[in-house]
């Protein structure tokens, strides 16, 4: 493990592969981090990729620098938490993959700053939040499938965040991936990244966001005005779709229209945690981007 110092974070990350590769960020998401990446990373090295895969910000050693710092979990502090480690650690452009908050995070920083990113892999689609949409409900079958979304609306749900977010967590996992079969070692080497002090704030503070109940970091609202004017992707990206993942009833393939270059959309027989129950097909959309990105 390293730490990159960035104006916001001493932002806490992993890295594989040569060190004059071709750069790749691997974002895992909420609530998981990096050993999601745990057998895409080697296939990825063994192609030439520098792999960097960090610790988003609430996770694992991941620390803010300032005791005063807004704990924000918006969308545009964590597309900005990509684009400073990349200024921190010299690299001028990288392929970004990501999968929920990491999908999220990579869709923002490719919509803002496509110059710095030479590709996307993203699951599930076009993953910009629309602030104005979820202001307004899902139909039901959906809405529960969201239920901590809405407990963590409530000081209850930050209530049962703070004291019992090991069990919240796991069950998160099970609802969302049906089919995968995790032990419970495999629960333990990420439930310790919940720990992080700064976890709980960060957590609510998104969701509360996202739904437009909670105000934003004043220095953000310009990057957030751009993502509200849903800006096109402009990179070459490949998509993906876990078949079993509750949170995307029907895929995203209709996203396409939000990705103006090379672009290419796949399902995976696998729920919303692709990249540790299918890595292979993850590390292979990232190849396939990589290949869009030098005919490019």
């Amino acid at each position: 493990m390293r730490i990159a110092e960035t104006d916001a974070l001493r932002m806490a990350y992993v890295e594989a592969g040569p060190a004059d590769g071709w750069p790749v960020i691997l974002s895992h998401g909420f609530p998981y981090d990096v050993h999601a990446y745990d057998e895409v990373a080697p296939i990825l090295a063994a192609a030439g990729a520098r792999v960097l895969a960090p610790y988003l910000r609430g996770f694992g050693p991941t620390q803010m620098r300032h005791d005063g710092q807004m704990r924000s979990g918006q969308q545009a502090a964590l597309g900005k938490d990509l684009i400073d480690l990349m200024n921190a650690l010299g690299v001028n452009r990288a392929i970004l993959a990501g999968y929920d908050w990491g999908g999220l995070s990579s869709c923002v920083a490719a919509a803002l700053w496509p110059e710095r990113v030479a590709g996307l892999v993203s699951l599930a689609g076009y993953d910009v939040i629309d602030i104005e949409r979820m202001r307004h409900p899902f139909p039901p079958s959906l809405e529960a499938v969201m239920w901590y979304q809405h407990l963590f609306q409530t000081e209850r749900g930050r209530e049962a965040l703070t004291t019992d977010r090991r069990a919240l967590c796991e069950l998160l996992w099970r609802q969302w991936s049906p089919r995968w079969n995790f032990d419970a070692a495999t629960f333990e080497r990420t439930a310790p990244s919940f720990d992080n002090p700064d976890f709980v704030d960060i957590v609510i503070h998104a969701y509360r966001f996202d739904f437009g109940l909670a105000a934003g970091d004043p220095e953000l609202e310009p990057l957030e005005r751009r993502l509200q004017a849903r800006p096109r992707i402009r990179v070459p990206a490949v998509t993906l779709d876990g078949a079993d993942d509750p949170l995307k009833p029907g895929g995203t393939a209709d996203h396409a229209p939000m990705f103006a270059g090379p672009h290419e959309h796949r399902t995976i027989p696998c729920g919303h945690n692709l990249p540790q129950e299918a890595p292979a097909s993850f590390a292979e959309a990232v190849l396939t981007v990589r290949k869009m990105a030098n005919a490019a």
